[in-house]
């Protein structure tokens, strides 16, 4: 992978990454805010101001003007909101660039922000989020994070509560992005077949009257814990969903890659150790996946799963297995082999298209500030040995990090049960 970084005289910072094979390129603009950087009174603004980028400028003056030119020219286009930043994208046939590049810059530049927009978006917010109340397998992943870190903005939803929603007005999206949507807080990709030199003149151009400043604080992560935690949203499902796991490390952890490859051996792929146990010895669940999430001052790795409601302790009690059979056991040569293959193999593929390239880079320089290439990863993984992961193991399932979530019909009564059922019998 090629690329080369640029910083402008305000701080911006523009990535651009040459892909002769291709015959796309993929314009991203991501900003290194999300909902973490918001108060109270304003959670669900920076979701909120990713909808109305998309409402018109003084050169579209509606959305249906931004759509339709995109449209015109065969892009996928859209954007994401996280905790942590909040990106802007289209993806064109490559002769096609400078039409994306015009598009998604006057968006992320000169969005009129208009009140009667603002007022009309707030029902399709709201339904949006009433949307994922619906969803079991998303709200019981909010309620996990919310669980973990609680009055604080890395645990709130970053939809925001509905209350908000209704009273967001323009005032406030202006003075947040005047906030987070600055100089040395904005990255630029663009990757895919692209002459470097005319596109960045055509970066320049546009982006270089962004104002200057830095990524403002955000509140730290309320990260304490000395006892096993369950949580529970009481609603009517077909299914119990839940989330089953430990706190773990930063995305600057040395043991990252170690814990990477951790949760690939126990719900990583179809012959992992927990998909083999839960689905297919025991036929408790269709889907279980352990997955890894990093932020930039906290973490955690958990299982997540979907049971028949009177099979939700049986599917528990197989998951803790797992977490302590890999904290006391050392993980054979053969099963670490695989899940380094696995993760190896996912990287890869994950870096075919253009958008994948100008996310992969893009994401890196706004969170870290530095870009590790996929090769300088790959050496990374095949580092970790058997006894790093045990030792990974050893220090993350541990009683005292251990927490629940769950969505689903049950009630106080099961969470005294539960709350007994969660001991690994491994202390601090």
């Amino acid at each position: 992978m090629k690329y080369k970084k640029i910083t402008l005289e305000n701080g911006l910072r523009v990535i651009l990454a040459p892909m002769t094979e291709t015959g796309t390129a993929t314009v991203l603009v991501m900003t290194g805010v999300g909902s973490r950087f918001e108060s109270r009174k304003e959670n669900g603004i920076a979701h909120f101001l990713e909808h109305m980028m998309f409402k018109g400028t003084q050169k579209r003056p509606t959305a249906f003007d931004i759509s339709r030119e995109l449209d015109s020219i065969g892009a996928e286009y859209n954007a994401f909101t996280s905790k942590e930043w909040t990106g802007y994208y289209a993806k064109v046939e490559a002769h096609h660039w400078e039409t994306a590049l015009d598009v998604v810059s006057d968006m992320f530049l000169n969005a009129k922000l208009d009140q009667e927009e603002i007022d009309r978006e707030r029902g399709t917010i709201i339904q949006e989020i009433n949307m994922y109340e619906d969803m079991p397998m998303r709200k019981v992943a909010e309620l996990w994070e919310e669980h973990l870190y609680g009055d604080t903005p890395l645990g709130w939803d970053i939809a925001g509560p509905k209350e908000n929603i209704r009273t967001l007005n323009r005032r406030d999206f202006v003075k947040y992005m005047e906030r987070g949507y600055v100089g040395g807080n904005v990255v630029v990709g663009i990757a895919g077949n692209i002459d470097q030199k005319k596109v960045m003149a055509g970066v320049q151009s546009r982006f270089g009257v962004i104002k200057a400043g830095a990524r403002p604080e955000f509140k730290k992560a309320s990260d304490r814990q000395s006892t096993p935690a369950v949580f529970i949203y009481k609603k009517k499902t077909d299914q119990t969903h839940f989330l089953l796991g430990v706190r773990a490390y930063d995305m600057y952890h040395p043991d990252r890659f170690a814990l990477g490859i951790l949760s690939v051996i126990l719900g990583g792929g179809m012959s992992s150790r927990l998909f083999t146990e839960v689905r297919e010895r025991r036929g408790l669940a269709y889907r279980v996946r352990t997955e890894v999430e990093s932020f930039h001052d906290a973490g955690y790795i958990a299982t997540q799963c979907g049971v028949e409601h009177e099979n939700l302790e049986k599917a528990i009690a197989v998951i803790l297995d797992e977490y302590k059979k890999i904290a006391t056991e050392k993980v054979g040569k053969e099963e670490l082999r695989k899940a380094k293959e696995y993760i190896k193999g996912g990287l890869a593929m994950g870096l075919e298209g253009s958008d994948d390239v100008a996310e992969y880079l893009v994401s890196q320089e706004v969170l870290r500030g530095e870009i590790v290439l996929p090769k300088d990863k790959v050496r990374a993984i095949e580092r970790v040995t058997a006894d790093d992961v045990l030792r990974v193991a050893q220090d993350l399932f541990r009683n005292d990090k251990l927490n629940l979530a769950i969505v689903g019909p049950h009630d106080a009564r099961k969470k005294v049960k539960l709350e007994k059922l969660l001991d690994l019998g491994i202390q601090k």
